[in-house]
Parts: structure tokens; sequence; C-alpha cells
């Protein structure tokens, strides 16, 4: 095991709340993160996400704005299930990935999984926007306030991954 932990932060930073990936992950970079752990920012270029992985990590954290019809700032920290490539149909396959651009983790998980990088443990730091449709820079103000508090669990986050990597387990 290489005990490394791999933070990716997702999302378009001209679509106002969409951009809260981004927001964290200058956030993480003013504070710095400890040795093992990697920090990128992708914007919406998902296959980046999947290339890093090919150097072999032990945990993925992904960040990203995620709509689950709550009140606008609300976090999670999700567990994904990710489906196995070999139960998808061809057709459903291509649709999926018609667009290698685009940084939707479910796609993310997947490919990364198809490809074997996809490591034993994974989450998903979300936050529910208020709006990813307008063209804007700023996010809106309780997704900003979100940004500290998504910080503060992901460095919680590494902290734990990197005593259970620690201990082998």
């Amino acid at each position: 095991m290489t005990g490394r932990i791999l933070v990716a932060c997702v999302g378009n930073l001209l679509r106002h709340d969409d951009g809260f990936g981004v927001a964290v992950a200058r956030e993480l970079e003013r504070r710095g993160l400890p040795e093992g752990v990697d920090l990128i920012e992708t914007g919406i270029g998902g296959m980046s996400v999947v290339q890093q992985l090919m150097d072999g990590y032990e945990a993925l954290i992904v960040v990203d704005a995620v709509d689950r019809e709550a009140l606008a700032g609300t976090l999670w920290v999700l567990t994904p299930e990710v489906d196995d490539p070999a139960s998808i149909e061809r057709d459903e396959w291509r649709t999926l990935f018609q667009n290698l651009h685009l940084a939707e983790p479910h796609r993310i998980l997947l490919m990364a999984r198809s490809l074997g990088a996809l490591p034993p443990i994974v989450r998903i730091v979300g936050c529910q926007p208020a709006d990813i449709d307008t063209m804007d820079e700023q996010l809106s103000p309780p997704v900003a306030a979100a940004v500290p508090v998504a910080a503060d669990r992901i460095a919680a986050m590494v902290d734990a991954f990197a005593g259970l990597l620690a201990t082998g387990r």
C-alpha cells in the first residue's frame, strides 16, 4: 500500500455555485495538506482525475457541488457505490462516456474502476448549490460559507484515512 490520498476538486468556477470544488481547492491549498496527500483542481476535466489515480492511491476524496434538493450550503460526505463496469451494456457505456471532459463524479469513479485505478476508500464531499446555471464567478453566500466547513471535514478525513492506512486496515 502506498498510503497516498488524493483530494480531487471539480467544478466550473464560471457557473456560480458549481465553483464550490474550485473554492475548496483554493482553501485547502492556502491551509496546506500533509505529506502523502495530493490535491488537484480539475475544473470540468474529469479525465485528469482518472489519470492522476493511475499513479496509485489508497484513498480518494472528490469535492463537488451535488444537488440533493436540500437547503443551499448543506454539506454531505457520501460513500458512493460504483457499478461493476462489466455489468454496463455497450450502448449505455457509449452514452455515459461520449464526452470525456465532463467531471461528473459517477463517471470518473466508473472509469477509474474499469481501469483498476479506483482506490479502496472513496468519499464525495458535496455541497448543495443554490444556482449552477447563472454565469457568475461568485459563490452564493450559503455555499461560500460552506467552503471552510468542507475544508475542515476534508482535513479530518485525511487524518482519519492516514491513520487507517498507517495501521494497514
